[in-house]
């Protein structure tokens, strides 16, 4: 007799499935949209802002190079699906991987460049901050500054890495908290 899907299936998947869904539960029942926003656009967090206003995208150094974060340390992570300033991540993906936001100006801190810094418009009416022209993401799994457990993972059918300060593509999952998978393809 074969065993069932479940009995099969390895204890982190086993493990990970109830608390993504309790993270992406936890996600959008805190979200909310001062723009009364259309649907499908998922939650969006915003990044760390100063006193004034602007959302700061800085630079950490750490396993995997230097990449970007926000101003509270937290990674920012690209997402190779993404075309030239235009996020194709919404509904889920954006519940799994919530759009870094920006409610004022954006500036740059670190090694970040101010030049490649810049926001477009997502369907609900927010501005989610882009670097180089990518659009740029959290990961829910991501609890506290520092972590980087995004990088290489292949959710919702492509890959989601960190950023370079020259707005490349960190590629390199060489570090033990990379990517789950966490994202099923959807």
């Amino acid at each position: 007799m074969s065993k069932s899907l479940p009995a099969r299936l390895p204890v982190a998947v086993k493990l990970g499935v109830p608390l993504a869904v309790a993270l992406l539960a936890a996600a959008c029942s805190s979200a909310t949209s001062s723009t009364g926003g259309g649907s499908g656009s998922g939650a969006s967090t915003s990044a760390s802002s100063p006193a004034n206003g602007k959302t700061v995208i800085t630079t950490k150094s750490g396993s995997m190079g230097t990449y970007l974060t926000d101003g509270s340390g937290r990674a920012v992570y690209l997402w190779v699906k993404d075309s030239m300033n235009k996020s194709e991540c919404s509904g889920a993906c954006a519940g799994a991987w919530p759009p870094v936001t920006a409610s004022g100006g954006v500036t740059a801190s670190g090694g970040a460049n101010a030049s490649d810094l810049g926001t477009i418009t997502r369907s609900d009416g927010s501005k989610q901050v882009t670097y180089d022209g990518h659009p740029l993401y959290y990961y829910v799994g991501d609890t506290s500054s520092g972590q980087t457990s995004g990088q290489g993972n292949d959710g919702f059918g492509a890959k989601w890495w960190l950023v370079a300060p020259s707005g490349a593509a960190i590629t390199s999952t060489s570090t033990s908290s990379s990517g789950s998978g966490y994202g099923g393809g959807y």
